[in-house]
């Protein structure tokens, strides 16, 4: 079992969090239930799992959790281009929305490899 919250993936996936709800306030009330909804729900999914995966009892098990979670960092990456391209979210927020998506992505990616 690992302290989740001793994880820089786990940190750096919160502050991710919380910049994409920031970052929906910007978008219409009509898309509350829509792309806001999604793309909350992705980054919230993204810390979540991680926190999961840390606390089960076998590497293989946090490994599965770990899928997941980069499961849902794309779909946010996803969704905030969908929202770039409508025109709902300026292209340096987007910008900068992706770059710490990415950095998520990656350092997930690198702590699957140190499971196997």
């Amino acid at each position: 079992m690992h302290n989740f919250k001793e994880l820089k993936v786990w940190q750096k996936s919160i502050d991710l969090a919380v910049d994409v709800y920031k970052a929906s306030s910007f978008l219409p009330v009509d898309e509350r239930y829509g792309l806001i909804s999604q793309m909350k729900r992705c980054a919230v999914s993204i810390s979540s799992n991680i926190a999961e995966g840390a606390g089960r009892g076998t590497g293989a098990q946090f490994k599965y959790f770990l899928t997941i979670s980069q499961g849902s960092a794309f779909e946010l990456e996803t969704q905030v281009i969908i929202s770039n391209r409508l025109g709902l979210l300026d292209d340096p927020l987007t910008i900068d929305l992706i770059e710490k998506t990415t950095e998520v992505q990656k350092m997930i990616y690198a702590l699957e490899r140190k499971l196997i």
